[in-house]
């Protein structure tokens, strides 16, 4: 049993890696096509270690016969094509922003909340969330099941390739201007960023937040719990891959310290690498190009009835992004929700 599959937005930093890891993970394909915007066209993409696929026009591609498309193009684009991919028999998982919070549209963790898949028939589109909301309810759905998430409040500090390639040259061009004394012009964020933090992440919104800290709201309720409250900030760090996140959590009933290590320690997708001395914890630069969610810092936090603190990290192109979306696909297979169409 194999299927085809195009990857959408081939050509971008998730697109690839999504190509990477269906590769890796040894997913069923009987063909992969990879598709990009006409000025693409041509362009060669690796599948595998033996593998070049030459990028196809997406605006001209016919999706019917395609069992799986992987979408990473941009929400405008995804709202066009994702839904003409779907009226051609196809099963969309998409990347963007563009279907997540839409209500017939499962928004998926596969490690949190797979039986969401089930109500994929509908729309035939499932979503992908966002990069720092998936690292975080990887990490709180082993402790939510335990005593019950009441509220978290959470800081990330989010790499400049969750912006794109532009923003990713951004940070290399500018840290060079600086050590040879040039000017640093923003371009694809709103300050230097360089040697710098910026909080602020996508467009503010009336009442102050922005909307990168709404999705992490909104997303943790529709994919874990409706009733858990969440603040966050989330900061642009100069970090090429790998997001952060230092994560408060107050709970319904007790919790200890102990409870919590042995659920994460179990928990799928999570890696608990907590060790109360110099370097025992990872960093953003330990978790690129690793699978796992880790969590480290793992303490109580007295200010609350019941509360814990942790640090959270992961690569947010791989579980971030292309990993996440990658295991929806697995999933759809093993639970014999999607079959090759001939």
């Amino acid at each position: 049993m194999a299927y085809r599959v195009a990857v959408v937005g081939a050509t971008g930093a998730v697109g690839r890696e999504i190509l990477k890891t269906l590769a890796e993970r040894d997913f069923p394909v009987r063909e992969v096509v990879a598709l990009a915007s006409g000025r693409s066209v041509g362009i060669e993409v690796s599948f595998g270690e033996k593998s070049v696929l030459k990028v196809q026009a997406l605006e001209r591609f016919d999706f019917k016969g395609t069992d799986i498309a992987l979408f990473s193009p941009g929400a405008s684009v995804s709202a066009v094509h994702a839904p003409r991919a779907a009226a051609a028999g196809c099963v969309v998982i998409d990347n963007t922003s563009q279907f997540r919070m839409e209500p017939d549209v499962p928004l998926v963790v596969p490690e949190v909340n797979p039986q969401a898949l089930k109500r994929f028939e509908k729309r035939r589109i499932i979503a992908n969330p966002n990069c720092s909301t998936i690292q975080m309810v990887v990490a709180l759905k082993p402790l939510h099941d335990i005593a019950r998430v009441k509220r978290v409040v959470v800081a990330t500090y989010q790499s400049v390739s969750g912006a794109g390639k532009e923003a990713m040259d951004e940070l290399f061009n500018q840290t060079r201007s600086i050590f040879v004394n040039d000017p640093t012009v923003p371009e694809q964020f709103p300050k230097p960023i360089a040697f710098n933090c910026i909080p602020h992440i996508d467009r503010f919104l009336d009442d102050g937040a922005t909307k990168e800290e709404w999705k992490m709201a909104a997303e943790t309720r529709k994919i874990l719990d409706p009733d858990i409250a969440v603040i966050a900030t989330c900061v642009r760090v100069p970090v090429f891959i790998g997001h952060a996140e230092a994560v408060h959590v107050e709970f319904e009933s007790p919790i200890t310290e102990e409870q919590a290590e042995e659920a994460l320690r179990d928990a799928p997708g999570v890696q608990l690498v907590d060790k109360r001395e110099d370097g025992g914890y990872v960093t953003q630069v330990d978790a690129a190009g690793e699978d796992a969610v880790y969590v480290s810092r793992l303490r109580q936090d007295p200010t609350v009835p019941h509360g814990l603190a942790f640090w959270c990290v992961a690569d947010n192109l791989r579980k971030g992004a292309a990993l996440n979306a990658v295991q929806i696909a697995e999933a759809l297979h093993e639970q014999g929700l999607i079959q090759p169409r001939r």
